[in-house]
């Protein structure tokens, strides 16, 4: 594959993760309503897995027939689901004890532990410019959410466990990336997530209204939906590339947190969102630079 195809596939990989960083928020949104209305977290959690897999098998088996529904990679989908199901559920559990911006400040530990972990479980090949993306991007969330001194209380014990855990997602998105198609792989995760889910709702069920169904399959979609293009990205992108650009979420949160809870961004906020910018496109253009012949040393 040539210089010029392979760069223009890691830019097709940084375009979906952005693309899905932009599209998580609005399943947090979803979540945070039903939440105000007395539902249970897991019952959320539930409704990103099992019913992202219902609303997933049709399109793989229509697209992919009797082959995509082969199971593939079993243990790697069942470990990336129970990942989901633990970032997502101490986050929501994190907020809690504190505030969203505390949560966040500690949950952005994952992209760090995703530069640190690739070059060990992935076998990548660490350039500077990656390093500095990712810190000056958990720079700009500082800036962004100021947290001062963060006490140390449950609540950031789970927000660290949640950015954990989303480490975990990423890691091993990348290493199923190869094993099987980006839609296999989504269902498979949905599934094996949505069973141990399904069997946690046994006890705390509770019974949703029309509304509450509706705001659930749109978690469904927006967390399937956002599954398949971070796993699509995966297959022409580094783990290592790609994690300064989960600061992206930050973006549209912000956006939709002032639409829909009137929380209006000051100044700072957006100084911060320009330093997560200016990291993303850093990275990109170093690696536009690399293709270009210069040495790592160089980039």
């Amino acid at each position: 594959m040539s210089n010029t195809s392979t760069h223009s596939n890691k830019l097709l990989g940084i375009a979906l993760m952005l693309l899905a960083m932009l599209m998580f928020p609005c399943l947090d949104v979803l979540a945070k309503k039903l939440g105000a209305e007395g539902q249970p977290v897991m019952q959320s959690v539930w409704s990103r897995l099992a019913l992202g897999a219902l609303l997933t098998l049709p399109l793989l088996a229509a697209r992919e027939g009797r082959d995509g529904l082969a199971p593939r990679a079993i243990p790697l989908n069942m470990l990336r689901g129970l990942a989901i199901i633990s970032t997502t559920f101490f986050f929501f559990s994190a907020m809690k004890f504190q505030g969203i911006a505390q949560t966040l400040s500690l949950y952005f530990i994952q992209p760090i532990l995703v530069i640190g972990a690739a070059p060990l479980l992935l076998g990548e090949r660490m350039r500077l410019s990656r390093w500095l993306a990712v810190i000056g991007g958990f720079i700009g969330v500082l800036v962004i959410i100021r947290p001062g001194m963060i006490a140390l209380n449950p609540g950031a014990l789970l927000a660290l466990a949640s950015g954990a855990s989303a480490a975990v997602v990423i890691l091993t998105s990348r290493m199923l990336a190869a094993r099987a198609s980006a839609l296999s792989n989504t269902f498979y995760t949905s599934l094996w997530g949505g069973i141990v889910c399904t069997l946690i709702m046994l006890w705390q069920w509770q019974t949703p209204t029309p509304s509450q169904w509706l705001m659930m399959f749109g978690i469904a979609a927006f967390g399937t939906t956002c599954n398949f293009l971070i796993i699509k990205a995966f297959e022409w992108c580094e783990a290592s590339l790609l994690a300064p650009f989960g600061y992206a979420e930050m973006i549209n949160a912000i956006f939709l947190g002032w639409l829909f809870f009137g929380d209006l961004p000051d100044r700072w906020t957006f100084v911060g969102v320009a330093i997560l910018i200016g990291a993303a496109l850093y990275v990109s253009s170093r690696e536009h630079t690399a293709f270009k012949g210069e040495t790592p040393a160089q980039v």
